[in-house]
C-alpha cells in the first residue's frame, strides 16, 4: 500500500535549498504545475511553499548556511521532535540542529544518520506537511544513497520503527504496511565527493515527457528513464544542481 497522507514516522515534506530560489520556483512550477506562495512574515526568510492545486506539495528556500548543499531535504513526521532527536543521537547519528519551534506551525530538528545523510524531523502543530502524495506532481518515494547499508538498516528501524524488506539488489523501507522508500548502495558509479543523501522522487504522468521538458529547461539527466517491475523512473539534476527523481507507476512487469 502506498502512502496517501501524512503518517507519523514516515516522509511528510520535502524542501529545496538553493542559491536561486526564484529560478527554482519557475523551473518546478513549469515542470510539475506547482503554484508558489511565499511567506508574508519577515521571519519566513524567503521560504516559499509550492502548491499543487490547493494542496501544499513542497517548499523552496534560500540556502541558510555556507555549508548547506544545493539539494532537496526530506522531512519525517514525528510525534516528538526532542525524543526522536535523542533516539537518533543514541543510535549513532548526529543532531545537526537542536529541536526548535517554528512559530505555531510545528517543531523541527535536523539530524544526520551515522553515514552523514541528513533528514528533518517535523513535529506538526498548525502545519502537518504535504497535502498530497503519490499523485502526478507530488512526492511519492524517498531513497537513501549510502556507503553504509548495514548501518542504515540498524539506524532507521531504531529511530523510526521502519520495516526493512531486503531483496538481492534493493532495500525497501515501510511502516504499518505502507511502502514509502528504499536504499541504494553507493558504488563506483557515485563520484567519491558525493556524500550520502536522501533523494525525493515525484510522481509524474509520463516520465519520458517530463525528462524531455526538464532538459529543455536546463536540467541534466543523471539516470536515463528506464522501466522496472511496476514503475518507470529517471533521475535528474535541476539547473541549480539539486538532484531529484521522477517516476510513473505501471512500468514493465
Amino acid at each position: 500500500m502506498k502512502q496517501t497522507s501524512v503518517t507519523t514516522n514516515a516522509p511528510c515534506w520535502v524542501e529545496l535549498g538553493t542559491d536561486d530560489p526564484a529560478a527554482a520556483r519557475d523551473f518546478y512550477a513549469e515542470l510539475f504545475g506547482w503554484r508558489p506562495e511565499s511567506g508574508v512574515r519577515p521571519e519566513d526568510g524567503g521560504y516559499t511553499q509550492m502548491f499543487l492545486g490547493e494542496a501544499a506539495a513542497a517548499a523552496v528556500t534560500p540556502r541558510y548556511a555556507p555549508q548547506q548543499p544545493t539539494a532537496w531535504t526530506v522531512a519525517i513526521a514525528v510525534a516528538d521532535a526532542d525524543a526522536t532527536a535523542a533516539r537518533a543521537d543514541a543510535a549513532g547519528g548526529k543532531v545537526r540542529k537542536e529541536p526548535t519551534d517554528v512559530s505555531d506551525l510545528g517543531r523541527f530538528s535536523v539530524v544526520a544518520d551515522p553515514s552523514g545523510a541528513v533528514l528533518i524531523l517535523w513535529q506538526a502543530r498548525a502545519f502537518a506537511g504535504a497535502g498530497v502524495f503519490n499523485e502526478p506532481g507530488s512526492l511519492g518515494w524517498v531513497e537513501l544513497a549510502t556507503r553504509d547499508a548495514a548501518g542504515a538498516r540498524a539506524f532507521y528501524p531504531a529511530v523510526f520503527g521502519w520495516s526493512v524488506a531486503q531483496s538481492e539488489h534493493y532495500t525497501q523501507w515501510g511502516l504499518d504496511g505502507q511502502d514509502f522508500g528504499g536504499m541504494v548502495v553507493m558504488d563506483d558509479g557515485f563520484p567519491p565527493e558525493v556524500a550520502p543523501h536522501w533523494l525525493p522522487y515525484f510522481s509524474v504522468a509520463d516520465v519520458d515527457n517530463t525528462v524531455g521538458r526538464a532538459v529543455a529547461m536546463g536540467a541534466d539527466v543523471l539516470m536515463p528513464a528506464y522501466s522496472m517491475p511496476g514503475r518507470r523512473i529517471a533521475v535528474l539534476r535541476d539547473a541549480q544542481g539539486a538532484p531529484f527523481g521522477v517516476y510513473t507507476d505501471g512500468g514493465e512487469a
